[in-house]
């Protein structure tokens, strides 16, 4: 059972969200919020969420602030962020802040559902236009500088670890690339430890745009 925390400051959003996601057995809807500092005390209040729905444009803590306090402090609770088409920088922003990637608010509640499945299963949801814009909105220090093309071995990653980065980087889940590279979920998660620690990075989203970014440096 996936436990959803809507956050979006409309009501009228806040609660169809609630109702039409709710009728869905595999997800349950702890709770709904109306910005990004309601939805951190939320999940200080000890009440169990493992997704976040997170509006980008809201009053008092807006969804990338808020993507930021909560992957801080709880960096296992998936953030997805709920947008519009003209929020390109935010939804930047936000996923550089450790979401897990965004849901466009025109889109079928079937697909929004579904995004919200794929991300808690470890997936990322970035779309393709996004990825690409990733590179150019990304600041140097957010993000490890990577001088050279061949930085992962440069960096002390294994073939194998590189392997990883360039599947994540893909959106594959741990299982995903377990079942790809004939491993054990146990081994890949292994991996993605070594991995941040090695290339001092938080979570699997920073490891995504890091091998973006280093991809478009080396096409320079």
């Amino acid at each position: 059972m996936i436990h959803l925390l809507i956050t979006d400051d409309d009501p009228f959003i806040r609660e169809s969200l609630k109702l039409i996601i709710g009728l869905d057995e595999d997800i349950e809807v702890a709770g709904t919020c109306t910005n990004g500092d309601e939805a951190l005390a939320f999940i200080q209040s000890g009440s169990q969420v493992d997704v976040v729905l997170m509006d980008i444009r809201m009053p008092i803590c807006d969804g990338v602030l808020g993507t930021l306090k909560i992957k801080q402090a709880y960096p296992n609770v998936v953030v997805l962020i709920l947008t519009t088409f003209d929020d390109d920088e935010f939804i930047v922003q936000a996923l550089r802040n450790g979401a897990s990637g965004y849901l466009l608010k025109n889109i079928s509640p079937d697909r929004i559902i579904q995004g919200i499945k794929t991300v808690e299963q470890g997936n990322l949801l970035i779309h393709a236009d996004i990825a690409k814009k990733l590179t150019t909105f990304i600041s140097p220090n957010t993000m490890p500088s990577v001088p050279a093309p061949k930085a992962l071995s440069a960096l002390g990653l294994t073939a194998s670890e590189q392997t990883v980065v360039m599947k994540i980087s893909e959106g594959l889940s741990n299982k995903e690339i377990a079942q790809e590279l004939f491993l054990s979920e146990g081994t890949v998660k292994n991996y993605i430890t070594e991995i941040l620690s090695k290339l001092n990075l938080r979570d699997r989203t920073q490891i995504a745009i890091f091998y973006l970014k280093q991809q478009s440096g080396a096409n320079r």
